[in-house]
């Protein structure tokens, strides 16, 4: 679609390339116009952090203030306990009330980079939807609320319909997820005003359902704004790698692997990365993915930079490439590696290479271990493991060692 936004936000999310779908762009963009648009974006606790696969919808809410908009960060304290079913194989595991308000606390923690909260207009909020889910009477919500939905439309929505047609069960208790995710914004808008939801084109139908509960029970006009759905160029899940999510808490994943995985960019996603990602210009954004060879790995630097020092600041981002160029320029140990840190206990007997590799984060499982070892692709110290029986004793570990898998990833090992 060719839409010339008038409001700045609208004009970032399109020049960066954020845009999926919305429900009218033309009135959205003239509430935006007008004055301060409360906008939300719902996260469910499902995990202790969220990962790389929700730093778009991140990024939207920092867009949405940074252009004087109001970000609400909805947590799923209620929605939680049933599971968002869009698109999956089978029902989420249940979680109780405490991990959800363990997982809550460890969410919490990826906002205050990205957005300003406070009392202002524009100040960012942060709620959660058990505040109103948790106390609803049923029979009151069936009648109030539940007769505004067509099941037949509900079925329609690709979401469920995906599931549907691979004859795989849907519970009644999902089917409800997209009723309380509509109710939620019913909410948000009598509670702060709430006139726009986003998501990622998965959650359209949900959007769609909200968007329709609000206007219907309110009567006012409220907007659903969608951006794509991100794989990598090779088809990769956005935030997964071969050794499990990229976690936004830095206890999970730790500022130099973060910073890695951005500078690992395949060659072709740099400048789309740089857009959705970083704040550099635009014009910077496609100059620097438009080199080629060798030199887009200055690219993959400046996104690895400017990613990580919106996240973890800028000496960690700087202490990640120094780690990252002792590492490969110089062939040196870096201090900012993940470690695995050996007992002296644990090596009466040694503790096996193969073990180390899966503890350090460098391989999934010992068959994977295994099969790197046995295809050239595992290091110590530089030297090619060729033995997976292979130990290490006190002695073997009177320095910090260094295991590396394949040409870019590296861990230590150091002895408690």
């Amino acid at each position: 679609m060719t839409y010339h936004p008038k409001s700045e936000f609208l004009r970032v999310m399109f020049e960066r390339g954020y845009v999926a779908d919305c429900t009218d762009y033309q009135a959205l963009d003239e509430a935006l116009v007008k004055g301060v648009v409360p906008g939300y974006i719902g996260f469910d606790a499902t995990a202790t952090s969220l990962h790389v696969g929700s730093l778009i919808q991140i990024m939207m809410l920092r867009w949405l203030q940074k252009t004087g908009g109001k970000p609400i960060v909805l947590m799923g304290g209620g929605t939680t306990k049933i599971g968002d079913p869009s698109f999956r194989a089978e029902e989420r595991p249940l979680l109780t009330d405490a991990q959800i308000g363990q997982n809550i606390d460890g969410i919490k923690r990826a906002f205050s980079p990205y957005v300003r909260f406070g009392e202002a207009a524009s100040d960012a909020v942060m709620v959660n939807n058990a505040e109103w889910l948790d106390a609803l009477n049923y029979i009151g919500f069936l009648r109030d609320i539940g007769r505004h939905f067509s099941v037949n439309r509900m079925l329609s929505f690709e979401s469920v319909k995906s599931r549907l047609d691979r004859e795989q069960s849907l519970s009644f208790l999902e089917f409800n997820y997209m009723i309380l995710q509509a109710y939620d914004f019913l909410e948000l808008n009598r509670r702060y005003g709430c006139l726009l939801q986003m998501g990622g084109s998965d959650q359209w139908g949900n959007i769609i359902n909200g968007v329709d509960l609000t206007r219907r029970v309110i009567g006012g006009e409220v907007f659903g704004l969608t951006s794509h759905l991100l794989t990598t160029s090779d088809g990769r899940k956005m935030g997964k790698t071969a050794q499990g999510a990229v976690w936004l808490n830095g206890d999970l994943t730790s500022p130099y692997e973060f910073w890695q995985f951005w500078r690992n960019t395949t060659d072709a996603d740099v400048g789309r990365f740089l857009k959705l990602y970083s704040e550099l210009p635009l014009d910077e954004c496609n100059r620097l993915g438009a080199l080629g060879g060798s030199e887009i790995n200055a690219g993959k630097i400046v996104l690895a930079n400017a990613v990580t020092t919106l996240l973890h600041g800028a000496e960690a981002a700087a202490a990640a490439e120094a780690t990252a160029r002792e590492v490969f320029e110089r062939g040196g140990i870096g201090d900012d590696l993940p470690t695995v840190r050996v007992t002296p206990a644990e090596l009466a007997d040694g503790v096996g290479i193969v073990q180390l590799f899966v503890r350090a984060g460098l391989a999934g499982s010992g068959k994977d271990a295994k099969r790197l070892i046995s295809e050239g692709g595992a290091r110590l110290n530089d030297d090619l493991v060729t033995d997976a029986a292979m130990r290490l004793g006190a002695g073997d570990l009177a320095e910090p060692v260094k295991l590396t898998a394949g040409k870019k990833r590296h861990a230590l090992v150091v002895l408690d």
